[in-house]
């Protein structure tokens, strides 16, 4: 793989530095999204990798130390922390855990003194967590603090934009799998352009814009019919259960291979909703011509261009595809849930729903795990936001290890959206790109048809066989094992 050239170099670490010879195991939430947060590691010389997959071994480990009172996401996380301990090589004295936290009420909260419990009880009490928060200015990254914080909001688009390509090009291949290699090879590339990637911010920007460009071609030479029969199904619910398939049982794959195509909310959504947060605390609290103001305000303006640059490239791929500004999402909650008196993902969901109807959505599915209080009150509110929206079908799924039959409820559900589709009141906007619409389909008489985009700048080759996965750059061809 061709490696980019800067004139900068990266930083250095320090031996004095808290995590020096340390190695970070970070959990696996959404798809891509932890592994380019152990590049961010790597790319500061600190060692890090993901935890192993979660498998059913996960589930016997987290289930000692659960009681059923905890989130199902707190099982798998601590399930995946101590398959890491169980792994060949493992070493107690170097290790370090990586798990966020927050306030507010969601059990996520208690997740961090839950595993230091654990730990303590099997022998393990000396393992450190790293809790990376802005509340200790993210102390604990020493120097390099700022630097983790932007290239840290960069990945999450990053890797945000490689799942939208991959969700809305796998249901159209012709060729099983090469979405998902496209996918692949996307994300090393993007691990490897942040891991390599200097410490200059417009250096670092200009590679990553680079490696999404790179991206979009893959996927652009993806063989795909884009067929407008598919419905259009929206995901949102609790954060870590709708984006980890694991947990959710790879609900999206089922609902692709039963003919729909997925519309997610993606990790970026809650980031943003999290600085809305914030800036209404500040003005509840009268600081709004506070130093904490003016640094909020300056960030959001930072985190909102970098991801109009980052994005760029997929404008023309992403036309309908549209994801809405957090002031939208809670304005339209707010019929529903008021915005300065509720916060959490209760909030986001119900709002996103409502956006992702009116844009032309067949249906909503809420993935939240079993007994979660934001997944609770939203299953509450469906009803009537699903009769003020034109009766759009909304399905609440809720999981916690247990066996059903997904399958059979998932195929039931996609016959009342294929149903609602011939009658709901808002059409759907389509890509230039895709085949004509259908009839049924509200305001679409008359559509034409258009190839895919193409941009043969780069001279991407196509995809020959499922087993061999290409790049772009004059990298090598690699058989897959």
């Amino acid at each position: 793989m061709l490696r980019l050239k800067h004139s900068h170099t990266r930083p250095k670490l320090e031996a004095s530095h808290p995590l020096a010879g340390k190695r970070v195991y970070i959990p696996v939430m959404a798809e891509g999204m932890s592994e380019v947060m152990a590049a961010i590691f790597r790319s500061m010389r600190i060692e890090a990798g993901i935890t192993p997959p979660s498998n059913k071994r996960t589930l016997e480990l987290g289930g000692k130390f659960t009681s059923g009172d905890e989130c199902y996401p707190a099982k798998i996380t601590v399930g995946d922390f101590l398959r890491a301990i169980e792994q060949p090589g493992f070493d107690p004295k170097r290790a370090v855990f990586l798990l966020p936290t927050t306030d507010g009420p969601c059990r996520f909260g208690q997740y961090v003194p839950f595993l230091k419990r654990v730990l303590r009880e099997i022998g393990y009490a000396d393992i450190p967590i790293l809790s990376p928060t802005d509340k200790n200015g993210y102390s604990d990254f020493g120097d390099g603090a700022t630097r983790f914080v932007r290239t840290g909001w960069r990945a999450v688009v990053a890797s945000d934009t490689l799942r939208r390509a991959l969700l809305k090009t796998r249901p159209y291949e012709t060729t099983p799998g090469t979405a998902d290699g496209a996918f692949q090879l996307s994300l090393d590339d993007l691990c490897e352009t942040i891991e390599s990637s200097c410490a200059n911010a417009a250096c670092q920007l200009q590679a990553l814009v680079e490696c999404i460009t790179r991206a979009r071609d893959r996927f652009r030479n993806v063989p795909a019919h884009y067929d407008a029969q598919f419905p259009l199904i929206g995901v949102v619910g609790e954060i870590f259960c709708r984006l980890n398939s694991f947990s959710n049982e790879d609900l999206i794959r089922r609902l692709e291979k039963q003919g729909a195509e997925i519309s997610l909310s993606h990790v970026g959504e809650w980031v943003g909703y999290s600085n809305e947060v914030e800036s209404q605390r500040l003005h509840l609290s009268r600081q709004i011509f506070s130093l904490e103001m003016l640094s909020e305000k300056l960030r959001s303006h930072v985190q909102h261009k970098d991801e109009h640059d980052l994005i760029a490239p997929f404008v023309e791929d992403f036309e309908g595809y549209e994801e809405p500004e957090v002031h939208e999402v809670i304005r339209l909650a707010e019929p529903y849930l008021p915005a300065r008196g509720v916060i959490g993902e209760m909030l986001v969901s119900v709002g996103t729903a409502a956006y992702l109807a009116k844009h032309g959505a067949d249906g909503i599915i809420d993935i939240s795990p079993f007994t979660c209080m934001n997944g609770i009150v939203s299953e509450a509110i469906y009803p009537k936001l699903s009769q003020d929206l034109g009766g759009i079908p909304i399905r609440s799924f809720y999981f916690d290890g247990t066996q059903s039959d997904l399958d059979r409820d998932l195929g039931i559900y996609l016959e009342l959206a294929r149903g609602y589709r011939e009658r709901k009141p808002y059409p759907r906007r389509y890509p230039s790109y895709f085949n004509p619409r259908p009839a049924t389909e509200p305001g679409n008489a008359g559509q034409g048809s258009a190839l895919p985009p193409k941009d043969r700048a780069h001279d991407i080759p196509e995809y020959a066989t499922p087993s061999v996965a290409w790049a772009a750059d004059s990298r090598q061809v690699i058989e897959e094992s």
